[in-house]
C-alpha cells in the first residue's frame, strides 16, 4: 500500500474563531491584571540577570533603557495585533525594536512563559487577597463596634427557626465574628501559600543558567522561592486555597444573610435598614424593600460559584503546566476575589447605618416562653428536684399556657404548684419572686456568664479579644504591604544603580 497522502488544508495563524474566543480575551485579561506585575517581573529578572554575570553591564542598560521606554509609554500603548499571540510576544517585540535584537531578546534567558506566568499569576493573585484580606478586616471591625453598641440589647435567639433562648444582639454578633476572624486566617494561609516565586523553573525543570532564584524573589516581593522546579509550574494550590477561602466566607456570610433578611421583615421587626439601601415598588406606596440584602445574596452566590469553578478546572487536570489552569482560570480566579471586596464593602456600609429596634426586641426575647429552661434550672437549685422532673413540671406548664392562650407574664408560682402537685404529685415551694426571677429575660441573660455566654460581661471579654485579632490583622497587613512596597524600592534602586554604572565598575 501506498503511504496516505494528507491535504494540506493550514491557514495563517490564528484562526478568526480561535482569535475570537481565546486570544483576543485573554490579551484583555492579561492587559487588565498582568501588565504591571509583567513589567517588575521583567525589570526584576533584568537586574538579575546582569548581578549573575548571565549578561554584559551594555546588555542590561539597553534592557532596563528600553523596559523603562515601554513603561513610560503606558499600557495604552499596548494593543492588541493579529498574530502577536499574547502580551509576552507584544512586549518582547517592543523591547527588541528599542534595545535590538543582539539584547533584546535576551531578557528570555534562563525563564521560560511558564515560570513567568505563574509568577505573574501569583503577584496579581497578591494584590487581589489583600484587598479582600482588607475588606474583610474593615467589615470585621464595623461588626465589632456594632456589637459593642449592642451588649445590653436582648433578642431571642433560635434553634431549628424557633425562639429558643433570650441572649443579645452582641452574643449573636460575636458568634458570626468568630466565623469571619477564621476566614481571615484562611485568606492569610492563602496569600502565604501563593507569595512564593516560581520564578528560575524556566519551563520545568530549571535552568543551565547560573542564576539566583532568591534574588529574583526579593526584587518581586514574595517571601520565598517554590523550591521544586515542577510545582513551580504545576501547582494549583495557591488557587485552590484562594476558593477555599471564599467558599468558607460566602457560606458564613450567607448565614447571616439569611438572619438579616428574616429581622428586616415587618413580622420580625428586628432591625431597620438604612433609607439609603432601601427601593419602593412602582405601585404599592407601603412597601419598604431591603433589596441591599438581596443584591448581597446574589452577589455572594456569584463569588461561590466562581470559587467552585476554580476548584473544577483545577481536579481533572495533569500536574504540570497547561492553559486549564492559565487564561481560562483567571476569570472565575479574580472575578471571585473583586466580587468579595464588593460584597464586604457594602455589607460594611450596611452595618454602619443599620438601627436596631432594641424595645420591640426585648419584648421579643420572652415570647414564645424562652425563658423557662432557666425555670427548669431555679427548681432544681432552689427544690433540689432532679432536672427531668423539673423539666417535666415546666413543659407541662407551658403546654397549659399556650392551651389557655397564656402568656409568660400570666404565670405565677401557684398555677406552678398546682401543675407540680397535680401532675407530678410533687409539692414545691418557690416563691413568685424566684419564679418571676426565672422568666426575666435579663436575669436568663445575666446568668449565663461562663466564658463565651450570653452575659454582657462575658460577650465583651470575647468583643475585647476580637477586637485584638482585628488590630493584629491590620498590623500583619501593614506588614505585607510594607514588605512589598521594599521589594518595589529595592528594585527601583537596582535598576537605578545598574543604569548609573559605568563601563568596567561592576557595583553590588
Amino acid at each position: 500500500m501506498s503511504d496516505p497522502v494528507y491535504i494540506n488544508k493550514s491557514r495563517r495563524f490564528p484562526h478568526p474563531l480561535y482569535e475570537k474566543f481565546v486570544l483576543k480575551p485573554a490579551y484583555q485579561e492579561a492587559r487588565k491584571y498582568y501588565y504591571e506585575p509583567m513589567m517588575a517581573a521583567n525589570f526584576a529578572h533584568a537586574v538579575m540577570l546582569y548581578r549573575c554575570d548571565v549578561i554584559s553591564l551594555e546588555n542590561a542598560q539597553a534592557l532596563l533603557a528600553a523596559l523603562q521606554q515601554v513603561e513610560d509609554r503606558g499600557i495604552d500603548q499596548v494593543v492588541y495585533r493579529s498574530g502577536v499571540e499574547d502580551l509576552f510576544f507584544a512586549i518582547e517585540g517592543q523591547l527588541i525594536k528599542i534595545a535590538g535584537g543582539a539584547f533584546g531578546g535576551n531578557l528570555q534567558l534562563a525563564r521560560s512563559r511558564n515560570d513567568l506566568g505563574y509568577a505573574l499569576t501569583r503577584l496579581a493573585l497578591r494584590s487581589l487577597i489583600l484587598e479582600t484580606f482588607e475588606e474583610l478586616w474593615s467589615f470585621r471591625d464595623s461588626m465589632q463596634r456594632f456589637a459593642v453598641e449592642h451588649l445590653e440589647t436582648l433578642m431571642p435567639g433560635y434553634t431549628h427557626t424557633q425562639p429558643a433562648q433570650p441572649t443579645t444582639m452582641a452574643h449573636y454578633i460575636a458568634g458570626m465574628l468568630s466565623l469571619l476572624e477564621r476566614d481571615s486566617e484562611r485568606l492569610r494561609f492563602a496569600h502565604e501559600t501563593n507569595n512564593q516565586s516560581p520564578l528560575g523553573a524556566a519551563a520545568l525543570t530549571g535552568t543551565g543558567f547560573p542564576i539566583d532564584r532568591a534574588l529574583s524573589a526579593r526584587l518581586l516581593g514574595f517571601d520565598s522561592v517554590q523550591l521544586s522546579s515542577y510545582a513551580s509550574i504545576g501547582a494549583s494550590d495557591n488557587l485552590t486555597d484562594v476558593a477555599n477561602a471564599l467558599s468558607s466566607l460566602g457560606v458564613n456570610l450567607s448565614r447571616f444573610t439569611h438572619d438579616m433578611l428574616f429581622w428586616a421583615t415587618q413580622e420580625s421587626g428586628a432591625i431597620r435598614i438604612d433609607d439609603s439601601f432601601i427601593q419602593i415598588s412602582s405601585i404599592m406606596p407601603q412597601k419598604r424593600n431591603p433589596v441591599v440584602l438581596e443584591h448581597l445574596r446574589a452577589r455572594i452566590s456569584r463569588m461561590m460559584a466562581l470559587a467552585s469553578g476554580i476548584v473544577i478546572q483545577c481536579h481533572n487536570i495533569p500536574f504540570g503546566d497547561t492553559q486549564d489552569i492559565e487564561d481560562p482560570i483567571n476569570p472565575l480566579l479574580f472575578g471571585s476575589l473583586e466580587s468579595a471586596t464588593e460584597i464586604l464593602q457594602l455589607y460594611g456600609a450596611v452595618i454602619d447605618a443599620l438601627q436596631v429596634n432594641v424595645a420591640h426586641l426585648r419584648g421579643r426575647a420572652i415570647a414564645g416562653f424562652t425563658t423557662v429552661t432557666e425555670l427548669a434550672d431555679t427548681l432544681v437549685r432552689q427544690c433540689k428536684l432532679p432536672f427531668r422532673e423539673a423539666h417535666g413540671i415546666v413543659s407541662v406548664l407551658v403546654s397549659y399556657s399556650m392551651e389557655k392562650e397564656l402568656a409568660p407574664a400570666d404565670l405565677s408560682a401557684g398555677l406552678l404548684r398546682e401543675i407540680a402537685k397535680g401532675e407530678f404529685d410533687l409539692d414545691i415551694d418557690l416563691s413568685e419572686a424566684m419564679l418571676q426571677r426565672a422568666l426575666d429575660p435579663g436575669a436568663f441573660v445575666e446568668a449565663r456568664s461562663l466564658p463565651g455566654g450570653a452575659a454582657p460581661k462575658a460577650t465583651a471579654k470575647v468583643l475585647e479579644q476580637q477586637g485584638l485579632g482585628i488590630e493584629q490583622d491590620g498590623q500583619w497587613l501593614a506588614a505585607a504591604r510594607g514588605k512589598i512596597a521594599a521589594a518595589q524600592a529595592f528594585l527601583r534602586s537596582e535598576i537605578d544603580d545598574i543604569l548609573a554604572t559605568s563601563a568596567g565598575l561592576k557595583q553590588n
